[in-house]
């Protein structure tokens, strides 16, 4: 392993002070997760201009990195931080959640702007009910923590879900949540409406090209030119599927009695990279797929059941992360190499040099609290499957594409 780099930051001192106040033409609310499975990703402190390169003013953690808070002081960065499903049970007590807080999220502020913490990751779809009847006393535990310590104002508490929570996505219209889950995802709703903070969803438009290419249109997944699909139901017009998923999100939760909930895309991203059997992950497609998701965003543009809201999306993810398990695309999501340089041409500055964290051990370096071992981020390892379990089969699902402007019914593509 290498010893640290003593300069912690080559880039020139001309470049830094030109990107800090560089606007790009993607400029944007743009989210960006920060993952960091990896032993040779950058020092924290080189990673401030990339993020302000591309336009990003929000970051995803799977922790509670002090290093990466650190760096991002007085930067102005929205950060949500993580505690990991391994968290969960600990949580319940109120003293060591509260402790978890104090040493994880108090500590950074106000120089650090930390506005949210995620409990768990995916949970529900693990279809493990230890995990699931921990998760919402765990959030709710958090969130009296913020109460004693007078943050809740400005720091709420929510969880991130994968798609696979949806029963029902064909039409977007008639979005539905699995029945098994219902009762659960009402309670966390109810906490969401009652706290002001955010619902969270995965989703992945990549997976339904990567199980069905031949049915599943590549420019519609692509925010590419396209003719689009109707919704039978609300005769809404479809340009592209992660608006489709969206609504079919905005469906659910109306069905079961929450109609004005805000929905944030906590993740979303396309590989440069895959196994021979993975379709479409290409450099060109995942520079398709971001770029035009960026310009997207900058648009301020709503989907067609929510046209007046701004979208919430946080890209996956910053830097590929070469100690992630799984096929190769898993560790080809990022939109930097570990070296600073680009994976595929993003339409910013290019910046190639930036120092190696050498220390990384793959691990997310969360600040360990007295009481509470450090956090992980084995919430994310495996973005493919269901949250620790294999990918739901295609027959199982729903793929819809144009063809002469009529739906074509496969099965449902749009929660993987």
């Amino acid at each position: 392993m290498m010893e640290p780099n003593p300069n912690p930051n080559p880039i020139s001192s001309s470049l830094l002070l030109f990107l800090l106040f560089f606007t790009p033409t993607m400029v944007a609310p743009l989210g960006i997760n920060y993952g960091q499975i990896a032993n040779n990703l950058p020092l924290p402190e080189s990673v401030v201009p990339l993020v302000k390169s591309i336009g990003a003013t929000r970051i995803k953690l799977y922790d509670a990195d002090p290093h990466v808070l650190k760096a991002f002081a007085n930067t102005g960065v929205e950060f949500i931080v993580s505690l990991g499903n391994e968290y969960l049970s600990k949580m319940k007590d109120p003293s060591k959640a509260q402790s978890w807080v104090k040493n994880n999220v108090q500590a950074y502020l106000p120089a650090t702007k930390i506005t949210c913490i995620a409990v768990g990751n995916e949970v529900l779809t693990f279809n493990d009910t230890i995990l699931t009847d921990n998760l919402l006393p765990a959030m709710q535990s958090v969130h009296t923590a913020l109460v004693n310590l007078k943050l809740d104002k400005q720091v709420t508490v929510t969880t991130a879900h994968s798609l696979a929570i949806l029963q029902t996505s064909y039409p977007p219209s008639a979005g539905a949540f699995r029945r098994d889950l219902v009762n659960c995802v009402t309670q966390i709703v109810d906490f969401h409406c009652k706290t002001g903070s955010p619902f969270l969803i995965n989703a992945y438009p990549y997976f339904a090209y990567k199980g069905n290419p031949k049915q599943v249109s590549l420019d519609f997944v692509l925010f590419q030119p396209n003719s689009g699909i109707v919704d039978p139901e609300s005769n809404l017009h479809y340009d592209n599927m992660l608006f489709a998923q969206i609504d079919a999100v905005h469906s659910a939760l109306a069905s079961i009695g929450y109609k004005n909930v805000c929905v944030q895309i906590s993740e979303t991203g396309w590989p440069s990279k895959g196994d021979a059997d993975e379709a479409g992950a290409t450099p060109e497609n995942a520079r398709k797929y971001n770029c035009n998701l960026m310009k997207l965003i900058g648009q301020k543009k709503g989907t067609p059941m929510r046209p007046n809201s701004d979208l919430n999306i946080y890209v996956f993810a910053l830097f590929n992360e070469n100690l992630k398990p799984g096929p190769s695309s898993e560790r080809n999501y990022g939109l930097f190499k570990p070296d600073g340089s680009q994976a595929y041409p993003l339409g910013v500055p290019v910046i190639n040099a930036v120092s190696t964290n050498s220390s990384s051990s793959g691990g997310s370096g969360s600040t360990p609290s007295a009481s509470v071992p450090p956090a992980s981020s084995s919430g994310y390892l495996a973005i493919t499957s269901d949250s620790g379990t294999s990918l739901s089969p295609c027959k199982t699902l729903l793929l819809y594409f144009v063809s002469f402007g009529l739906w074509k019914k496969l099965d449902n593509y749009y929660h993987l």
